[in-house]
């Protein structure tokens, strides 16, 4: 078995599909060496869309999504290694998110819940697994997420000491910011609100028959006009207006949160274009990430390097560097790492700050009351 060999799994609110990536963890930089990609099954895929809410049958239901998520998750493991051609035994462990379908880091009993049974990935892939990443920060008073920040600071921390601070932004189903402070100081970060999670349901509902599920290049968004008054609205959102450290999830940004505001924002939009909601929810994004630097950081943020899905939507790159014009806006691929896998990375690094028995949280990001190995171990 390999100890530098390390498997990261990612399927973020987006539910596209799971990304994995191999990790060759024994130079000085992590190298990406293999990236596999399948999306959800339509079946699972509406399944754990439903459990992101209330429902009847829930325990059934959750309990079977649970172990439907694992082996659609082995199934990709397996692919990955068949892809390059290495045996299980090659591997010394995988670090698998898992599927949130609830966050409630703030409610008065704190919990978050990931699909994806650890033991049933492990006794089909052959792997060790490294699972339960969120609950241990939120045991000891943190958000449980975002979790990525620490793998950013081990991975760009260097190269982004600057005399400016500087950003690495996922735009993934949700927003979340990592801040470099100037000059090596501390590291933040936090969710800033929705990116692709509202964009990608309102273009589905207008767009069934489509290839995609995704607004190509946010081309659609950009053929529709802002409406001000219902981002004005949607604006004063107590989660937007909340102070860090935070972090959410399609448990609040969904079809009944966007609808709230389409009801209640004035008495003309049934008048409104379906592109124009499309175009102010673009804006929307936006908007709270600029908010969130903002918040983040009360000098100018001098570069923001994107990584997720959202870094490919050229309508939303654009109204970012219209709301955050201090900052010059580009990939994390101009600092060597795809973009699409940079989050699947960050969950092998977590995996093996578990087996090296290191921590894997930030205090300063989550609220966490201390510094802490995150996960457990799961063998085949």
């Amino acid at each position: 078995m390999s100890e530098q060999l390390y498997i990261g799994l990612m399927s973020g609110t987006s539910m596209d599909g799971l990304d994995a990536v191999l990790v060759d963890f024994s130079g000085e930089q992590p190298q990406l060496l293999q990236h596999y990609s399948q999306a959800l099954p339509p079946h699972l895929k509406a399944e754990l869309q439903d459990l992101c809410a209330p429902g009847t049958n829930e325990l059934h239901r959750l309990a079977t999504a649970d172990r439907q998520f694992a082996e659609y998750s082995a199934e990709v493991v397996l692919a990955l290694l068949e892809q390059a051609q290495l045996s299980a035994s090659a591997i010394a462990a995988v670090g698998s998110h898992g599927q949130t379908v609830r966050h409630m880091p703030d409610a008065l009993t704190p919990y978050t819940v990931q699909l994806g049974d650890p033991n049933t990935l492990a006794a089909l892939t052959g792997i060790a697994v490294v699972a339960d990443f969120r609950r241990k920060d939120i045991a000891l008073g943190g958000q449980g997420a975002p979790l990525v920040p620490a793998f950013h600071e081990a991975l760009f921390k260097t190269r982004l000491a600057e005399d400016c601070p500087t950003a690495v932004l996922n735009l993934g189903g949700i927003a979340n910011i990592t801040l470099f402070a100037a000059n090596g100081g501390e590291v933040t970060g936090f969710d800033t609100g929705p990116a692709n999670t509202l964009l990608d349901l309102w273009y589905q509902l207008h767009h069934p028959d489509a290839a995609q599920s995704y607004d190509p290049e946010g081309s659609y968004g950009a053929s529709g006009k802002v409406i001000h008054e219902l981002l004005a609205a949607m604006l004063t959102d107590d989660y937007i207006q909340q102070a860090p450290p935070k972090s959410t999830g399609r448990e609040y940004f969904n079809y009944n949160w966007l609808m709230s505001y389409l009801e209640s924002a004035d008495g003309s939009n049934s008048g409104w274009r379906s592109e124009d909601i499309q175009a102010t929810l673009a804006e929307f994004t936006a908007a709270t990430v600029a908010h969130g630097l903002q918040q983040a950081s009360p000098t100018p943020v001098h570069s923001v390097f994107v990584a997720g899905g959202g870094a490919f939507n050229q309508h939303l790159l654009g109204r970012l560097a219209a709301h955050y014009p201090e900052a010059q806006w580009r990939s994390v691929a101009a600092l060597g790492v795809d973009p699409q896998q940079l989050e699947a990375m960050a969950f092998a690094w977590l995996a093996r700050q578990f087996m090296l028995g290191l921590p894997g949280n930030m205090p300063a990001v989550t609220g966490a009351s201390r510094a802490t190995v995150l996960g457990g171990l799961y063998l085949p």
